[in-house]
């Protein structure tokens, strides 16, 4: 028997993430909620977990890689099947009878190669056929979105980037289950490592020991100061190095000299006794693009200089903002038609702070 919530066939629109679910349910009017979905007249809107579907266990594959052993190496399975994740598999069976029983499909991941990834792995592993099209937008104000129902593509479209997806998922399978097992083999103990994982980690370490292993050292920097009379302006500048070195490194940096005092007082005093004179004079008019908007992370960093906020504290207020009014996501995101509209908005919002959105 068909449940209830299957006997009208409506269009399923699949969203990576509950929060983008609701915006989308949201602008589609689909409002009342159900289990794993939200649903309207006419569209049923539902969301993976990120990953609902991955790769399997070496021994999910080929019994004989159960256990850890130099003679299995390298592992190359000779095709992928896929696996679903078993803590949110509830969240897939429900996705796989809304896909059994719809009008149409319309794939609405983030717009990208993960995003593409999580639908394909889901689709694939749900067993379905039906043709889908793909939502494509980097904003989710309701325009946003209303606009890109309007201009859906066909997920062909997007094979290539499927593609790229999964040889990428597959090649990450086969570096880190290969060389984790070589390594831990090797060595004697585990170790895990991972196309991204490692790398980062040896940044890192490599990091850590150049500060270990760094040696303070002495030197000097000449600072001159220069006027064209004594009663006139005057202003101050660095020692950058010798004509024929600046020439080879063309630095704008104050030269370092050894720290030998008596050596860089003689240059000093060299420097005294001649004149200074100016080179070239080349007048430049300069255009400077207002600055970008804030990412996260350029975010974190000037709060931490104007307020001293650590950079778990401006998240959490970023992301406050973002679940109550939308406005961080707002202003990075949307059409630059709309940012009038937008920063009306705030203004009146916030009147109660006397904020200034000039």
């Amino acid at each position: 028997m068909i449940p209830t919530l299957m006997q009208t066939l409506k269009t399923l629109i699949i969203a990576e993430k509950p929060s983008v679910a609701r915006d989308i349910a949201r602008a589609v009017g689909a409002h009342r909620l159900a289990p794993g979905c939200l649903e309207g007249s006419t569209y049923r809107v539902t969301w993976a977990i990120g990953h609902l579907v991955t790769l399997p266990q070496p021994s999910d594959i080929n019994m004989e890689w159960k256990n850890w052993k130099k003679e299995t190496l390298p592992m190359l399975p000779k095709s992928w099947p896929l696996q679903v994740i078993l803590q949110t598999k509830d969240q897939f069976n429900l996705i796989q009878q809304f896909m059994n029983y719809c009008n149409n499909i319309i794939c609405a991941t983030d717009a990208g190669r993960e995003g593409e990834l999580i639908f394909r792995y889901i689709y694939e592993a749900a067993q379905c056929n039906k043709p889908f099209k793909r939502l494509w937008i980097s904003s989710l104000t309701p325009d946003a979105i209303q606009e890109g129902l309007k201009n859906l593509h066909e997920g062909s479209h997007y094979n290539g980037l499927a593609d790229a997806a999964r040889a990428r998922s597959c090649a990450d399978w086969l570096i880190g289950m290969n060389l984790s097992r070589t390594y831990s083999l090797t060595y004697g103990e585990k170790f895990f490592v991972g196309r991204v994982q490692t790398p980062t980690l040896a940044l890192v370490v490599k990091r850590d020991l150049e500060i270990r292993n760094f040696q303070s050292e002495n030197y000097y920097e000449i600072l001159g100061k220069f006027s064209a009379n004594p009663k006139g302006n005057s202003y101050e500048g660095y020692y950058l190095g010798a004509e024929d070195e600046l020439k080879k490194e063309n630095s704008t940096q104050a030269k370092r000299l050894p720290d030998d005092l008596i050596s860089v007082q003689k240059r000093a005093e060299r420097m005294r006794a001649g004149e200074a004179q100016i080179q070239s004079i080349e007048p430049k008019t300069l255009r400077q693009a207002p600055p970008q908007l804030y990412d996260l992370t350029e975010l974190q960093r000037h709060a931490n200089r104007l307020y001293d906020f650590s950079a778990s504290k401006t998240l959490e207020i970023a992301q406050k903002l973002y679940s109550i009014k939308k406005t961080i996501a707002a202003l990075k995101e949307s059409k630059v038609e709309d940012k009038d509209r937008i920063i009306k908005g705030l203004e009146e919002t916030y009147a109660e702070f006397e904020l200034s959105f000039d």
